[in-house]
């Protein structure tokens, strides 16, 4: 059955790290402040900058801070969360103690009497194909199994090259018009994604480029949201960004939570 709702509050992508603190205090203020007004909550991944399993959570204050905050707005709204290409070790110990309720990549929801499909973003990047081999290698259960399995200051330090060797391919991103499209959601992905739910409303995040669009491929029409990253600690780089999509009675609607 499709969860239906009345309205909802959509963000992705905040990337929490302890080195963003602004950033993790405007998540903290938007659990206690903006959260709790919507029926309904969806963190479509990459909630954290990485995660490398539960057990850090009982070594790191941070982690633990984040996870009160959750399990707080959990007993006043109903709280989603879906695996993001950074955070996608998260497992049943963290979800079981913040409250949220883990949702497959991608589902169907209903918001104020509409469906949408709702997905992080990254598997339709379907002309990378290079991360598409590296992602379908790293979701196999096996895989996770045995990475879980090393000492965490090893898994920490895989973590950190990967963070690491990321940083120079999304400054490639904002340089270079070939590889935004690279890293971009391919229409015919989004169509193969929507065809496969049957749906005309898909949101998402993961690329970074929050914007309203509204689509065709050959005989197929949909209406595309994609969700902004998080970021009020880098200034200098980047304007700050922060913000949510709200949909209730009223439609759909950015909520800039920079000047809220």
């Amino acid at each position: 059955m499709i969860p239906q709702h009345a309205s909802a509050l959509l963000i992705s992508d905040i990337h929490l790290t302890p080195s963003m603190p602004l950033t993790a205090q405007r998540f903290f203020d938007f659990c206690e402040k903006e959260a709790p007004h919507a029926e309904s909550v969806f963190i479509l991944g990459d909630l954290f900058e990485y995660w490398v399993g539960d057990d850090t959570s009982l070594q790191s204050p941070f982690q633990q801070e984040v996870r009160r905050a959750i399990a707080q707005l959990s007993t006043k709204t109903k709280t989603y969360y879906m695996h993001g290409n950074r955070d996608f070790l998260i497992g049943p110990d963290f979800l079981k103690k913040t409250g949220m309720t883990l949702l497959v990549d991608p589902s169907v929801v209903e918001i104020a009497g509409k469906k949408y499909v709702l997905s992080h973003g990254d598997s339709m990047c379907s002309a990378d194909i290079g991360y598409q081999i590296f992602r379908a290698w790293v979701r196999k259960p096996w895989i996770q199994k045995l990475f879980l399995k090393l000492p965490l200051s090893w898994r920490r330090s895989v973590a950190q090259r990967l963070r690491s060797n990321s940083h120079p391919q999304y400054q490639s991103i904002v340089r270079t018009p070939a590889a935004q499209i690279k890293s971009n959601v391919t229409l015919e992905a989004c169509a193969a994604t929507l065809r496969g739910h049957s749906g005309e409303h898909l949101i998402h995040g993961h690329t970074h480029l929050p914007a309203y669009h509204h689509e065709n491929f050959k005989n197929q029409k949909w209406q595309r949201w994609v969700l902004s990253d998080w970021d009020l600690d880098h200034p200098e780089a980047l304007l700050p960004k922060a913000s949510a999509l709200c949909i209730d009675q009223h439609g759909v609607r950015y909520l800039d939570l920079i000047k809220a």
